[in-house]
């Protein structure tokens, strides 16, 4: 994992970053966001896309781990976020409002979760080429936060 330090680095920063403005959107709207039952879930979600980036990240910054351990922490971390965006997705089609975005949101969310399971599975198996799979968890993790937080920011007032 030689080189890579600084791409978790600017990582963990952004996804910091990132959570500190989706708060800030959160508590602006948070009313709103309140009054329609599915985007809590949605709110949350995003905060949980975040928070897999940077623990991801983070555990990329160990020094001194093997790429097995690491990859473990990629799965298990992956794990959950996949796992708890998919039961508020299934919670979110109950709600007739939430049904005619809920395609989108969920093909961005499995965009952002796979690609980590992915690489996990790679590093695991000892393959580098998981790392590269990485970044394409981050920046889909990113751009479904940014969806994400544009529709409890901006769409919510529409």
């Amino acid at each position: 994992m030689l080189g890579w330090s600084n791409f978790f680095v600017a990582e963990v920063g952004a996804a910091a970053a990132l959570t500190g403005l989706l708060f800030v959107a959160v508590s602006i709207n948070l009313a709103k966001i309140l009054a329609l039952e599915h985007l809590p879930g949605r709110a949350g979600e995003t905060l949980l896309l975040l928070a897999g980036v940077l623990a991801v990240a983070t555990c990329g910054l160990v020094p001194g781990q093997s790429r097995l351990v690491f990859g473990c922490e990629v799965v298990a971390a992956s794990a959950v976020v996949w796992g708890a965006s998919v039961k508020t997705q299934v919670r979110a089609y109950r709600y007739v409002e939430a049904r005619q975005w809920l395609l989108a949101r969920v093909l961005w969310v499995q965009a952002a979760t796979l690609p980590f399971l992915v690489g996990g599975a790679l590093l695991i198996a000892g393959h580098d080429s998981g790392l590269y799979w990485l970044v394409a968890g981050v920046l889909a993790s990113f751009g479904a936060a940014i969806l994400n937080a544009w529709v409890l920011l901006v769409e919510i007032l529409r």
